[in-house]
């Protein structure tokens, strides 16, 4: 792993969360419970596993892959992210990157969520799925909006093809309130997939 063994400790473990979003909880008083934004509004999406906290070093991870095109990133990230994934009872048919818009894409060269994907396919066997959801919303930047906000934001922003398949994961870099991948997973049911988890590297 491109990562030393002092910075490897230091990143920050997402041990105790909410048992559908994985937002964290302070202690383990409610580990494995649902949160009150689940119990309120129950997401689209079945679960989430997000084995770290968004902080450094974990977030400088993500923003150099992200925003300063540290491609090498991505292997490391899907090697933090693997060994929470490779074991799980109820493996995932495929996974399907949150997809940008053309016009981001373009913009930023590369789809981080892609490359985090593309290596987390290769190290654990899953196949890889581009073809299923297209972003056809070019959407404001979500970290500059409230949660509120966010859902408005991403209003039909996805478009789904359909499908056969039954259980797919989602692969994003970081989930803040989940709104991306709570539309992306609803418009993936109303495309006929049964079971729509999600799978991030750091949960903010």
């Amino acid at each position: 792993m491109d990562l030393c063994q002092p910075c490897f400790d230091e990143l920050s473990r997402n041990f105790w969360h909410c048992d559908v979003c994985h937002e964290a909880f302070e202690d383990e008083a409610n580990h494995l419970q649902r949160c009150g934004r689940c119990l309120q509004r129950p997401p689209q999406f079945d679960q989430v596993i997000a084995p770290y906290h968004y902080v450094q070093p974990m977030a400088h991870l993500i923003t150099a892959l992200k925003f300063g095109k540290q491609y090498k990133n991505s292997r490391l990230l899907a090697m933090l992210l693997a060994p929470y994934v490779c074991n799980i009872a109820s493996p995932p048919e495929c996974l399907v990157p949150v997809p940008l818009h053309p016009a981001r894409l373009r913009e930023r060269g590369f789809n981080q969520s892609l490359e985090i994907a593309r290596d987390l396919s290769s190290l654990i066997g899953i196949p890889l799925n581009t073809g299923l959801c297209r972003r056809q919303k070019n959407t404001q930047q979500q970290s500059s909006l409230s949660a509120s906000d966010r859902r408005k934001n991403l209003r039909q922003a996805f478009t789904v093809k359909p499908s056969a398949l039954q259980h797919i994961v989602l692969i994003d870099d970081v989930m803040t309130t989940g709104s991306t991948v709570n539309e992306l997973a609803s418009a993936v049911k109303q495309s006929g997939v049964k079971r729509v988890d999600v799978w991030v590297c750091a949960r903010a």
